[in-house]
């Protein structure tokens, strides 16, 4: 039977560590092979909730560059006495431990995983020109991280292997839908929210700029934690949206916050898949996003959701408030999405991709 480790850099909440998670406990629960997780920092939420499901998890705790020959070590020695025959690393930070800690161990498979389309910072992109040379897979989510893959980090179109995120349909319910007055408006205060990271990449401020333009029945829900939180908050003393808008911060899964909102926003200028809009969509709750890579690998404009240019205001405002205030459109696009979720993002899907690419299961040796 394979002995697996994902090797992820941290496990907090997030769109890959949730990645990490899910995998770990279907390909265990599927009996398809030995599972164990590792991360480079300490224990994060994620980790809890993988240790509480018994899967086994190592941190190995680096701080800084200056930790990194320790942690290669202590990687090693942990492949070893394991007995780990594959290695699935997640992101740049744990690629390149595992890039280094590969040389001189044959007959340990190393794979990596990019999932991001972020531009900057540009050394990342630099360095992981480089490690992925000690790949033998590198996965992608989406069709547009394989096409940076290969132009910015000249990942040869052979070694790169396309696995979509996924999302389990068995527990979700069905979003709120505002009831609409007169003239297309709702006619009760309707939630639209933004689920995620606080990272400048989001470009949260543009939608507290965009829900500000709105009427005044609709209110702003976030959830998430990051550094762009200060600046998030900034936006909205500035544009007096304090009593529109709460501020829930972390949360340890997505679905009880879907519950609360008629609408999920993503304002991203960047992203490698957008894990909460496949998660919104199976959940009946409508999604308005950027027209940016990554993003409109997941959501079909006018289809299964609006896309609008990144950055654009206006746009975004005009979106939302067609979301809402078109109910035909609305259950349109819910219906469609569901339909979209089923046929290409749930675990019965993408699950036998991965237990082929690490040969497990009825897909290799057990």
């Amino acid at each position: 039977m394979r002995r697996i480790l994902l090797l992820i850099t941290d496990l907090e909440i997030g769109g890959t560590p949730t990645v990490v998670r899910e995998l770990a406990l279907r390909l265990r629960a599927a009996r398809a092979c030995e599972v164990e997780v590792a991360c480079l920092k300490g224990f994060g939420p994620v980790a809890t909730q993988l240790q509480n499901a018994g899967v086994k998890v190592k941190a190995l705790t680096a701080v800084t560059l200056i930790d990194l020959p320790a942690v290669v070590i202590e990687l090693r020695q942990y492949v070893r006495e394991r007995n780990i025959d594959t290695v699935l690393s997640f992101l740049i930070h744990a690629n390149t431990v595992a890039a280094v800690a590969s040389r001189g161990m044959p007959g340990v498979r190393w794979l990596q995983s990019i999932q991001t389309t972020q531009p900057t910072p540009r050394w990342h992109w630099w360095l992981q020109r480089i490690v992925q040379l000690a790949a033998e897979k590198v996965v992608v989510p989406s069709e547009s991280v394989a096409a940076v893959a290969r132009d910015w980090a000249d990942v040869p179109a052979e070694k790169i292997v396309v696995i979509p995120n996924a999302v389990d349909l068995s527990d979700r319910g069905t979003g709120g839908s505002p009831v609409v007055a007169d003239h297309g408006r709702p006619a009760r205060a309707t939630k639209v929210g933004f689920i995620g990271r606080l990272d400048p990449i989001k470009r949260v401020p543009d939608l507290v700029a965009a829900v500000e333009q709105l009427l005044h029945a609709v209110t702003l829900d976030i959830y998430g934690e990051g550094p762009a939180r200060r600046a998030i908050e900034t936006t909205i003393e500035r544009f007096s949206m304090t009593d529109r808008t709460t501020m829930h911060g972390a949360i340890a899964s997505p679905a009880e916050a879907l519950k609360q909102i008629d609408c999920l926003v993503l304002p991203s200028a960047a992203e490698g898949f957008g894990l909460v809009l496949i998660e919104a969509m199976a959940a009946g709750v409508p999604v308005v996003a950027t027209n940016v890579a990554g993003i409109r690998d997941v959501v079909r404009d006018e289809q299964t959701g609006l896309l609008v240019p990144a950055a654009d205001v206006a746009s975004l405002s005009a979106a939302i408030d067609r979301l809402l205030t078109d109910q035909p459109l609305r259950d349109r696009l819910i219906v469609a999405a569901r339909r979209d979720v089923l046929a290409r993002f749930t675990w019965d899907r993408v699950l036998p991709m991965y237990e082929s690419l690490l040969q497990v299961g009825d897909h290799g040796r057990s």
